[in-house]
């Protein structure tokens, strides 16, 4: 019976070691469906490659090329997005989870924000045409009730 506990434990230790500590917003396996975080601070977000990838709190990430796989690597909470991933005003405003458009994005005190955009529904207009830093506060707070 010890055995079988002691079993349970390492067990329970390695599913709880290898989750996420938040839900990041994946699409085909990857976050940010699959683009390169570290390109988005360097002005023109990129997808990623399969060749450069790396795994972080649970999830997968892709990059464009080596270095900004080592430059992730370094630190990666510099370049992790606001709030896994998902859109940004929707969780300000609603405090759901929706998915986004990658090429749609703010960069805002250091921060990756993203946003959904198809069709009339831009939010990252409508977050730069409210006050977005009144949002990032209820975003903030939001996501402490929905990120897991």
């Amino acid at each position: 019976m010890m055995k079988k506990t002691i079993a349970f434990v390492f067990l329970m230790i390695g599913i709880i070691g290898y989750s996420q500590s938040v839900d990041y917003n994946t699409k085909n396996g990857y976050a940010i469906h699959g683009y390169d975080v570290v390109s988005y601070f360097e002005g023109k977000p990129l997808e990623g490659k399969k060749e450069f990838s790396a795994t972080y709190d649970g999830t997968k990430f892709k990059f464009d090329n080596q270095e900004n796989l080592e430059r992730f690597k370094k630190n990666p909470s510099e370049y992790l997005p606001k709030y896994g991933g998902y859109c940004a005003y929707a969780v300000a405003v609603n405090g759901k989870k929706v998915n986004v458009d990658p090429e749609t994005y703010e960069i805002r005190e250091g921060k990756l924000y993203l946003f959904y955009n198809k069709g009339k529904n831009n939010t990252l207009q409508f977050w730069l045409n409210a006050t977005p830093n009144d949002l990032v506060s209820k975003a903030d707070k939001n996501w402490e009730k929905i990120k897991n």
